[in-house]
């Protein structure tokens, strides 16, 4: 990577981390990026609201291939001292989408500048971490022809700047899972004479660990309670209302469906049961994330040309990742680079994105454009 190049995108991402801003939030940080791109580039720009993207259009144009990087950020307090630490009070970049954005526009430098046989596509996207960035995206992948898009994550306990590859699903499908449900209140001396939903609710917690059960599952599903609300401190009154919050995880999404449809129609079974209502609501909505093993191998071929350190994953990551919309319309795959085996985890206090792995993530760009 040309060291002028480097230069702009380090400076590029410190400036992102001062100005954090939320999913669906990034006005300042869409608008920076794409004025970074018009004041260093000839490259086509394409504002499509709260997300844009950039292509180069080459001479030969053999194919369409494409990158994406997310830009938003955390509601975590910056509490490390940095001379270009987050101005915005709550917000951070904690899980260094600034390295992802300003990686991506390093390399849009170099294509611009260097040429390539086949048409890029840098894609820079909102609201990865509520789930919601890619799904609103995802038209740009048919819109275009895509014939292939990749991106990276940069990950915590691995060896510095290595990378990580793996065939099949890479992060799991996930969504946030609320059931509500609704009865009648009564005096508390008089139960009898309302409807409480919390035996309703602890039917549904009592089959969680039968619906899990890795006897009767291909892969990882898994049901975590985030919370569960039933009544109000109110000694007098016996609870009518309560709400169970969960979050599904399965490493495919048809198991991560039909534990929902299990779910719910445990829920509905013991409502009617009980004479209650019963109503169901969901977000922050991830799909599996699944490398095709043609594009994975692309990564393996440019670490060997390159001379990175290649780790071969064992097993999916459980935490999700909305790319996944991609790569249902396309072919691509989602890879990594490592921090550092005791490097702080992300979405921690102490995480701060490393620089030196723009360059990384450049090169590894580089080498799969050409391919």
């Amino acid at each position: 990577m040309e060291k002028k190049n480097l230069e702009l995108a380090v400076q590029l991402r410190h400036e992102l981390h001062a100005h954090p801003e939320l999913s669906n939030y990034e006005v300042w940080t869409k608008q920076h990026l794409i004025d970074f791109l018009q004041a260093n580039t000839k490259l086509e720009i394409v504002d499509r609201g709260r997300w844009f993207y950039a292509i180069y259009h080459s001479n030969v144009g053999k194919r369409n291939v494409a990158f994406r990087a997310d830009f938003d950020a955390l509601p975590i307090e910056e509490t490390i001292n940095l001379p270009y630490g987050s101005q915005i009070p709550g917000v951070s970049h904690k899980c260094g989408h600034d390295g992802h954005s300003a990686t991506l526009a390093g390399f849009a430098l170099e294509i611009d500048q260097k040429g390539c046989d086949n048409n890029v596509y840098f894609l820079f996207q909102h609201a990865e971490e509520t789930g919601d960035g890619a799904a609103e995206c995802a038209v740009f992948i048919e819109e275009n022809n895509i014939d292939e898009i990749f991106a990276w994550h940069n990950m915590s306990g691995f060896k510095h700047n290595s990378v990580l590859v793996i065939d099949g699903t890479a992060h799991c499908a996930s969504k946030g899972m609320s059931i509500h449900m609704e009865g009648v209140p009564s005096h508390a001396s008089e139960p009898e004479k309302g409807i409480n939903p919390s035996f309703a609710i602890a039917k549904v917690i009592d089959a969680i660990p039968g619906f899990i059960d890795p006897a009767v599952n291909k892969g990882i599903v898994l049901c975590t309670i985030v919370q569960v609300d039933i009544g109000a401190k109110a000694f007098g009154v016996n609870a009518s209302k309560g709400v169970l919050r969960m979050t599904i995880r399965a490493l495919y999404e048809e198991e991560m469906d039909k534990l929902q449809k299990k779910l719910e129609d445990v829920a509905i079974a013991e409502a009617e049961k009980y004479g209650l209502k019963v109503s169901f609501e969901y977000q922050d909505e991830f799909p599996e994330t699944a490398n095709d093993k043609e594009s994975s191998d692309k990564i393996r071929q440019v670490c060997k040309d390159k001379g990175f350190d290649l780790i071969e994953l064992e097993e999916a990551f459980r935490g999700s990742e909305d790319f996944g919309h991609y790569t249902k319309l396309t072919k691509g795959a989602y890879t990594y680079i490592g921090n550092g085996e005791d490097y702080p985890n992300l979405h921690s206090y102490e995480y701060n994105f490393r620089d030196d792995l723009i360059e990384t993530g450049v090169e590894l760009f580089k080498g799969l454009a050409d391919l």
